[in-house]
């Protein structure tokens, strides 16, 4: 996809700074920032390192300044260009670096500035080592008359990425290296490089103070500005077409080679898209090749005891780390629509060593405390990821080791586990739920506040159950095992889930004998009723379902979380934390529900074209908000307003899982 802009973007601050860049490096560790190189965020940086991969992430490096100095003759009497931005907590925005900015664009997921001085033209480039901590900027003069002197600042840091710092958090001690610098900047921190193949470093240690974090006001936090360590000065002379690069790493002797490193991140993309075109039939348009290069993005190592080489999917950029709900749902657009099935592999047998009393974790800390399990959907996500990744692989060595693991789980459900999650004797169906606990996908929670709590029995918890049951019974004969208890099981849960059926409405209650009985808010989780592989619901139903859900809760960015019709709904989402969560999953839009919603229509109404219009407009987001990528959400008024993470796997996942069955079927 041509994700390219001019000055009509690169030269309006308010556009360049709300479109966001990132790159990844596979362990957890990422780049960030904006169009215009403004920091926004306190997750903005040039190096935030995975120290503890995929979690300990660190903002080692926070910005480069840059200033060139050039008159197409004799540098030392030239013009000096700002190419920089910043925006101080006076409300003083100086210099305007962006007047300068005539192009910005993607080559892969690599962002690519030009910068315009007189007659020259000078590129920018930002790019990770696949499986290190180590980033790249490199330079480029494309175009001149004469020389240019590049004069810029490194502004370095040590600290959790969640975090901001003021200037007497740290005592770094900076000192010089072969090609550069090491800074170490407290007693207990991990020392990390800063090095180049051409420039000269000079030690600094001059804080610049009250870097203003406008997005971080917009999100109610009470850190609005950042103090950052000038660390470096950075001197180059460039002559026409030449290049000198940059490496920020936490290894001390990285490859310095800029042009090796770019040509090795060329080639790994190269081989995603070559991979990625496998499970197609027909080429892949560019916005889909786009798609598959951000997939990537999410799937990281996680070292495991008894596996090095253990897989997951980070949730989301910024903030999120690796959730078990997030990576099943994403599992098989990531992996398995992009042609990676060795790594959905990995993903399986990675989550199957943390299952704990039949359940398999919510999220991985940041810190690495203990895995938490609060969640009543994850796991059942989880059979199907393993159903989706058998039915592309036919690998029945996976299926026979998983097997007993999740025979365990439909035992622990059957006879109860953590927070009431328990099979109802009575009508075969999941009850979930305990006091200030949030266990389903809708699980924001202030404080003491569960803003949906949901306690009782969810409609999409029953819908995954009985797939659930009904996979197993697959599994099972697929195994030459005993299938008779799924079956018996799945037949007791169908007659029970008829209770969900609410006629009145003609769709189904989100939810059955809550604290206040009933629920019968339209809610989009109904959609896996239709969506998931067994229905347990007639034809009519499954169309009406569909049918209401797409005059109430469709958007052209995804679903809403409540109907417009409801008193609770919310339809913007900003503010603190207290005003966002409690809009979160009150009528916010979720971009993953288009792939629910697509699946769920495609099976109603049998036509892969008009299913696959739905996903059209969710192409051009690859322009917005997270440039190449996805966003996590979107105020649920018009015009539907790119908010959360700019880019979240299951949006990602489930646009290309969605974009394959209609292929599948057309």
């Amino acid at each position: 996809m041509d994700l390219n802009f001019g000055r009509e973007v690169c030269g309006h601050l308010a556009v360049a700074r709300s479109r966001e860049w990132l790159v990844t490096n596979g362990i957890g560790g990422y780049a960030s920032g904006t169009i215009a190189g403004l920091l926004t965020r306190r997750y903005h940086g040039l190096l935030l390192a995975a120290l503890k991969p995929p979690l300990g992430r660190t903002l080692l490096l926070a910005k480069v300044d840059e200033t060139a100095e050039y008159d197409g003759i004799y540098p030392e009497s030239g013009h000096f260009y700002p190419l920089f931005v910043n925006h101080w907590a006076n409300d003083t925005i100086e210099p305007n670096g962006h007047h300068h900015l005539n192009r910005f664009h993607l080559e892969g997921t690599t962002p690519v500035w030009t910068y315009s001085m007189a007659n020259a033209l000078l590129e920018k480039r930002v790019w990770m080592e696949p499986g290190a901590n180590t980033t790249y900027i490199q330079y480029r003069l494309v175009r001149a008359t004469g020389p240019l002197n590049l004069q810029a600042k490194a502004f370095a840091n040590y600290r959790d990425y969640h975090n901001t710092t003021l200037a007497d958090d740290l005592t770094p001690d900076i000192v010089a290296v072969d090609h550069g610098l090491c800074l170490k900047m407290k007693e207990s921190a991990v020392p990390f490089y800063l090095l180049s193949d051409k420039a000269a470093l000079e030690p600094r240690h001059d804080w610049y103070e009250d870097f203003y974090l406008s997005i971080e006001e917009y999100r109610g936090q009470n850190d609005i500005a950042e103090d950052h360590l000038y660390a470096a000065a950075i001197h180059v002379l460039l002559r026409p077409g030449e290049s000198f690069t940059l490496v920020a790493s936490t290894e001390p002797a990285p490859d310095l080679d800029g042009a090796a490193a770019l040509a090795r991140r060329q080639a790994y993309e190269a081989a995603l898209l070559d991979k990625g075109q496998r499970p197609f039939s027909t080429p892949l348009p560019p916005p889909i090749q786009q798609l598959v290069l951000a997939a990537d993005q999410f799937l990281v190592k996680r070292p495991t005891s008894s596996d090095a080489h253990g897989r997951s999917v980070i949730a989301g950029y910024h903030w999120f780390s690796d959730w078990g709900r997030d990576t099943m749902i994403a599992l098989p657009g990531l992996t398995l629509t992009t042609g990676r099935p060795e790594i959905a592999a990995s993903i399986l047998r990675t989550y199957a060593q943390f299952v704990d009393m039949g359940m398999i974790p919510n999220r991985f800390p940041d810190q690495g405390e203990r895995p938490e399990y609060n969640t009543a959907d994850a796991t059942l996500w989880y059979f199907q990821a393993i159903r989706a990744y058998h039915a592309a692989t036919g690998d029945i060595t996976l299926l026979r080791d998983l097997f007993p693991v999740l025979q365990d789980i439909i035992k622990w459900h059957k006879r109860g586990t953590r927070y009431r999650i328990y099979m109802d004797e009575k009508d075969g169906l999941l009850f979930a739920g305990e006091e200030g606990v949030q266990l389903t996908w809708m699980d924001a929670k202030v404080d003491d506040w569960v803003v949906t709590p949901r306690a009782g029995k969810p409609v999409e918890i029953n819908a995954l159950w009985y797939n659930a049951l009904r996979t197993m019974s697959e599994f099972a004969h697929l195994l030459a095992e005993d299938a008779t208890e799924y079956d018996t099981l799945a037949e007791q849960t169908a007659v029970g889930f008829r209770r969900f059926w609410y006629t009145q409405m003609g769709y189904c209650y989100d939810l059955l004998d809550g604290p206040d009985g009933n629920d019968g808010s339209l809610r989009p989780n109904q959609l896996l009723t239709v969506s998931l592989p067994h229905s347990l619901l007639s034809p009519e139903q499954q169309r009406s379902i569909v049918d209401a859900c797409a005059r109430h809760l469709l958007t052209s960015h995804g679903l809403r979380s409540l109907s417009p019709d409801d008193d609770k709904y919310i339809g913007h989402y900003g503010g603190d934390r207290t005003k966002r969560d409690g809009a979160y999953h009150q009528g916010t839009v979720w971009g993953w529900l288009m792939g629910p919603f697509v699946s769920a229509h495609l099976r109603v109404y049998g036509d892969p074209v008009a299913a696959r219009t739905y996903l059209y407009p969710m192409l051009h987001l690859l322009a917005d908000h997270g440039v190449g990528s996805i966003s996590e959400i979107f105020d649920g008024d018009p015009p539907f307003t790119p908010r959360g993470c700019i880019a979240q796997a299951w949006s990602v996942a489930e646009l290309l899982r969605a974009w394959h069955e209609t292929e599948l079927n057309s």
